[in-house]
């Protein structure tokens, strides 16, 4: 047996010393250097002189770039990405402070048009490179902004598709159908990387998304109204869109690249850059701004919910009492933070009221149910069963289950497969929000341990049923939040043992089989990221602290007894807290398999102390 308790003191102790005055943990949502690019395309553009801002986000994206002249979005990534090298080359020209004869910016334009040039990087910078002028808009709409217009029983309309990816489209189909660009004299000329420069620029590659634009033009036919009424009022249709889901800091949705894209949709619908909507939109993204080494970084959103719904839990897990202080001040942020609006999930999910949480400090209109399960068990302790909270949380949780039996994170039976089919870059990421397997099992696991919902209520048994069916041929899960099969497997064990599943089932053991089967020499286990590329199981070569605690708890909740396996991994765990390397900052979720990585601060003590705690309670 390990001794744990050393490791889990110390992990509460850093924990302690983090906590925000008003409860919260607001450790860092990282994701790689785009969002720093494109707050100074940003402030440049709207000729915003924050220099000290300007200077540090240089300074960060300079510190990441690799000596061939690229960036990354994952270590192991291979040579580089052409997408943030070239958000990262164009930022630094635009900040005025380095320019095109930098050995640095050199190196990095030779990586671009080593890799196919403007014209190879991803969907959202074309639409940033379009906004300022450095690429052209396609002479008809990528989306058609009458698609709003389209009533909810046409086969593919607006709210056919994610809460997310509404959020993005709203404001593109505004800007497309404007072709509005914005380029202030001193905007720097990218037309050296174009290796197309004389021909069409490329939006779209494919007769099936042609295919599906003409399917959107036959429904807007059959709208009642003239053409020219129908634009006009498809146009006000999506400003209101926005503007009627701008949160109380200003942002659109909470998100960086929502906002970014209204600010731009605004001023092409006549708004100044000094209106208080435009104003306030940009003083909010700003707010997101973290310190990270030293050195800012612009949050894409901020964690601090679902930092603070999982830390409280986490440490009362560990036996910290609920009356502690520190878990007294996390819980009553929770309880502030849950929701009382109707958002968009009523659409699809007309029969319930408000109740859920959402995952960012500023966010009043979007909750989701990871966010919601993982707040309800850290608040479980200290609210009555007939707690107007506590079952108002609960009944929106259940009510979000999918026709399929599944969970998503945010809208019910947003998964249509007409949408699914789409040959759009990273459709299935942007535009859907199907169930998955860390989101079912986890929604499993929280019924089965912190409620009395019976083990053969109809939600439960279709929750297991859908569970099973997703399982990997290999016995894995796909976890679609997160980095990635080990996660998923992880969530689906751990929620189909509180259902009630024995380890007899087929199952389990199947599961349990390939977890110990890609165990590493060292103890641990460990993850690319390009198992979201590849759809499969990619080891990363090397042990990762929040890895090694995903598949260590797994086997955990299995075993009657600690075995060689369980041993090897605790003891490489409690080696490995104080670890700091390049797997410690290793992305470990993900919003856009491929495109966009999140490395969460906070997993490294959140994951491990539970899993130490687990260890502990269980064999100690």
């Amino acid at each position: 047996m390990v001794d744990t308790r050393n490791g889990i003191d110390w992990i509460i102790e850093t924990l302690r010393k983090k906590q925000s005055p008003d409860g919260s943990w607001d450790d860092p949502f990282e994701t790689g250097i785009s969002t720093d690019a494109y707050m100074i395309i940003l402030l440049r553009t709207l000729e915003i002189h924050d220099e000290e801002l300007i200077q540090g986000l240089c300074r960060r994206i300079l510190s990441r770039q690799e000596k061939n002249g690229a960036w990354k979005l994952f270590y192991d990534e291979g040579d580089g990405n052409v997408t943030a090298t070239l958000d990262a080359y164009y930022a630094l020209l635009y900040s005025g402070y380095y320019p095109k004869t930098d050995p640095k910016l050199l190196a990095a334009k030779k990586f671009i048009l080593s890799h196919g040039g403007i014209n190879e990087v991803g969907l959202y910078t074309k639409i940033m490179l379009a906004i300022t002028g450095q690429y052209e808009w396609p002479s008809d709409s990528p989306v058609p902004i009458e698609l709003i217009l389209l009533p909810l029983n046409f086969p593919v309309n607006f709210y056919s598709f994610s809460v997310f990816g509404r959020a993005n489209l709203a404001p593109l189909m505004i800007l497309a159908t404007n072709k509005f660009t914005l380029k202030p004299a001193k905007t720097p000329d990218l037309s050296e990387l174009n290796l197309n420069r004389y021909g069409e620029s490329l939006w779209i590659r494919s007769s099936e998304w042609r295919s599906f634009l003409s399917f959107i033009g036959d429904g807007v036919k059959n709208l009642n109204g003239l053409p020219e009424e129908l634009r006009p009022l498809a146009f006000e249709r999506a400003k209101k869109y926005m503007l009627d889901r701008i949160e109380p800091d200003g942002t659109f949705c909470s998100y960086y690249s929502s906002t970014f894209l209204m600010i731009f949709a605004l001023l092409s619908q006549g708004y100044k850059k000094t209106d208080p909507i435009i104003t306030k939109a940009f003083s909010g993204i700003k707010s997101m701004q973290c310190e990270i080494k030293g050195l800012p970084h612009m949050q894409y959103t901020t964690a601090d919910l679902w930092n603070t719904s999982l830390i409280g839990y986490a440490l009362q897990s560990a036996g910290i009492s609920s009356d502690d202080p520190m878990v007294q001040k996390a819980n009553r942020y929770l309880l502030s933070r849950q929701q009382h609006k109707f958002g968009d999930w009523v659409i699809h999910n007309p029969n319930s009221l408000p109740g859920g949480w959402g995952f960012s400090n500023i966010n009043t209109i979007l909750p989701d149910v990871d966010d919601t399960t993982a707040s309800l068990r850290s608040i479980s302790r200290i609210v009555p069963p007939e707690n107007a909270a506590w079952e108002r949380g609960i009944s929106w949780a259940l009510s979000m289950q999918n026709n399929d039996g599944g969970w998503p994170a945010f809208e019910r039976n947003a998964d249509s497969k007409l949408v699914e089919n789409l040959p759009m870059e990273k459709a299935k990421f942007l535009l859907m929000d199907p169930s998955c397997a860390d989101l079912t099992g986890r929604t499993l696991e929280f019924f089965g341990n912190y409620t009395n919902l019976s083990r053969n209520h109809e939600a439960i048994k279709n929750g297991i049923t859908w569970l099973k069916k997703d399982q990997k041929k290999d016995g894995s899960w796909y976890g679609r939040w997160g980095i990635c099969y080990i996660y998923g497997t992880w969530a689906a064990i751990t929620g189909l043992k509180a259902a009630g599943i024995p380890n007899s089932d087929s199952s389990v053991g199947k599961a349990i089989s390939w977890l110990r089967r890609i165990q590493n020499k060292d103890g641990g286990w460990g993850e690319s990221c390009h198992s979201d590329i590849q759809n499969k199981y990619i080891p990363l070569g090397t042990s990762t602290i929040v890895h090694t605690a995903w598949a260590l708890d797994a086997l955990i909740t299995v075993s009657d007894q600690p075995n060689v396996e369980i041993e090897r991994g605790i003891t490489y765990l409690m080696n490995s807290l104080n670890k700091d390397d390049w797997t410690t900052d290793y992305p470990k979720g993900q919003g856009m398999g491929g495109a966009f990585y999140i490395h969460y601060h906070s997993y490294r003590y959140i994951f491990p102390l539970l899993t130490l705690s687990h260890y502990q309670r269980k064999f100690q």
